[in-house]
């Protein structure tokens, strides 16, 4: 819900305004001070809303990653039902959420930015944070993708699985030598299709 329209609460708008400072200038290089500025409220209110800047970085990757990975594992637990299925399958469960997110207008573009800059930055506390609420999606899909390949050791695994986060990320940022040139909808369809199929190729070879 954008700015100004009804129903769009204080808490909403001091994250989205959050969300798109720390995207352009970094956690660090992004002050509570712009952001109560941008948001056009006082510092009273972030500290009421969430206490500290750590935290309210922290509730901008909450707000974005808590539906995304439900939408994750909701799709998982649907292709670990069917009797026969393939790695696509789960590469779809894994790619295609993440992708609508990023192509949605309701500030994914920028949540994509931010998520780049917290493995860019370094920022320990902020992995911590990340490894603990959400590494536990990671390794569901992990062990989906192992039942599929028993020819790859955990290690091997773990490093293919790395380099397709790394390329979904790439395709989230939509910044690569493929320009849109088609509705979003197509775009996002062309993009899962070429992802799942470079992916899938990556992952079965020996």
């Amino acid at each position: 819900m954008p700015p100004g329209q009804p129903g769009f609460s204080t808490r909403e708008r001091i994250l989205g305004v959050a969300e798109t400072l720390f995207a352009r200038h970094g956690f660090a290089g992004a002050s509570l001070r712009q952001v109560t500025a941008a948001a056009k409220v006082n510092l009273a209110a972030v500290n009421y809303h969430f206490g500290s800047k750590e935290s309210l970085i922290e509730e901008v990757f909450r707000r974005r990653l808590d539906e995304l990975n439900r939408h994750r594992l909701d799709a998982l637990a649907a292709v670990a039902a069917k009797p026969e299925h393939t790695l696509e399958d789960v590469l779809d469960a894994f790619v295609r959420p993440a992708l609508e997110q990023s192509m949605d207008d309701a500030g994914g573009s920028a949540f994509v930015r931010v998520l780049a800059r917290a493995y860019a930055e370094h920022d320990e506390r902020l992995r911590k944070f990340l490894s603990d609420n959400y590494g536990h999606v990671l390794r569901e899909f992990a062990a989906a993708f192992g039942r599929l390949l028993p020819h790859l050791d955990k290690d091997e695994l773990y490093w293919r699985l790395d380099i397709v986060a790394g390329s979904l990320t790439y395709a989230m940022a939509d910044f690569g030598m493929i320009k849109r040139r088609e509705a979003v909808g197509e775009h996002r369809e062309r993009t899962v299709r070429h992802l799942i199929h470079f992916a899938a190729a990556g992952l079965r070879a020996p």
